[in-house]
């Protein structure tokens, strides 16, 4: 395997009820601008459904990757020598450590509509932050991924 080559790799993606919502959104802009007429209505649609389908795409590119001996989550790069232990997290204990668990140093990448999730420990003695949140759909993979990572 190339030293560059992702070991792990996941984009959070907005479920597809997001989608059929934005697709609303360019309905509802349509009939705003119905009484105006039909090019005005089709201006609506088209651009209200662009501006809420590039909202929910933005929301949904976050990406996690373990990738050249660092875990990059979003826009953080960490070192995958600057991390602990990693903990997977079922979708109870996730919802506790994103609400009354969590500390507010830790830095969260998280995705409500994604229900598991793992908690990486930073053991780098600079770094403020106690510990990642990262929502995943894959959280035994990407565990696996930092572990043979950390220990070759």
């Amino acid at each position: 395997m190339q030293p560059s080559a992702p070991q792990f790799s996941e984009r959070l993606t907005a479920p597809r009820s997001w989608w059929v919502v934005a697709a609303l959104f360019g309905v509802s802009g349509g009939l705003v601008a119905l009484p105006l007429g039909v090019l005005p209505l089709l201006g609506g649609v088209i651009l209200a459904g662009a501006a809420a389908g590039a909202v929910v795409s933005s929301y949904g590119s976050a990406r996690i990757r373990v990738v050249s001996g660092s875990l990059v989550a979003g826009d953080a790069r960490i070192p995958v020598s600057a991390l602990g232990e990693v903990r997977v997290l079922d979708p109870e204990e996730a919802r506790a450590w994103r609400s009354h668990k969590a500390d507010p140093r830790a830095f969260m990448l998280l995705r409500s509509y994604v229900p598991t999730a793992v908690r990486i420990e930073v053991t780098d003695p600079q770094d403020p932050t106690p510990y990642l949140y990262l929502s995943t759909r894959h959280p035994e993979q990407l565990s696996e991924a930092l572990r043979t990572l950390a220990s070759s």
